[in-house]
């Protein structure tokens, strides 16, 4: 995950990150243990990118049962 931007408004900080879905599982989970339960986020689709080769390779082998 990578953060794109960081804008404080009023007392809260807000914050503009991006990655693949796969590894936002669990970050709310992990953002409010690290501010005491008192931050929430909320996700929106951005853009498609082509998957890394390696992710590809792996898809087509499970589906072609190899």
């Amino acid at each position: 995950v990578r953060i794109d931007a960081m804008e404080a408004r009023g007392g809260t900080l807000i914050g503009s990150a991006g990655g693949p879905l796969a590894a936002m599982f669990g970050y709310g989970t992990d953002l409010r243990s690290r501010t005491q339960g008192r931050a929430t986020h909320s996700m929106h689709f951005f853009q498609y990118e082509p998957a890394p080769e390696q992710v590809s390779e792996e898809v087509v082998a499970r589906v072609l049962g190899r």
